[in-house]
């Protein structure tokens, strides 16, 4: 089943997550794009929460192999399907903006716990953030 998922963090290019987790070859770029809400630099990884305010920018991908892949990400982080509420994130389907104001429906993981001492990455980009901190 096709399916697509939007990285914001240490999944995007240039970072080394996605390659140790096996679906690199799995996935498709579609292009760069944004969701709706408000990023934040937790030290080690970024946190995106929903927010009627903001944007968050990163990659999206397709894949039509959807249930390894999602299975892959979902051990990543910390979502559990049947226990979200105790998830460190939680999957959500959502729209991701592109540059030509098309959409897409894709699968974003949202920071499911206290930000914290986390600092709000204004730009919502954590690739350029990342090079500057």
């Amino acid at each position: 089943m096709k399916s697509c998922v939007f990285f914001y963090g240490t999944l995007m290019a240039g970072f080394d997550r996605r390659r140790r987790a096996g679906i690199d070859d799995r996935l498709s770029y579609l292009g760069r794009g944004w969701v709706q809400g408000n990023l934040y630099d937790l030290g080690l990884f970024p946190a995106a929460v929903p927010a009627d305010e903001g944007r968050i920018w990163g990659e999206l991908y397709e894949t039509e192999d959807a249930g390894p892949v999602l299975a892959a990400l979902d051990e990543i982080e910390g979502y559990h399907h049947d226990d979200p509420d105790r998830s460190l994130y939680q999957r959500n389907l959502v729209s991701v903006t592109l540059p030509e104001a098309r959409t897409v429906d894709a699968w974003v993981y949202f920071y499911n716990a206290p930000i914290g001492h986390g600092s709000r990455i204004p730009s919502g980009d954590y690739h350029e953030h990342f090079k500057t901190r």
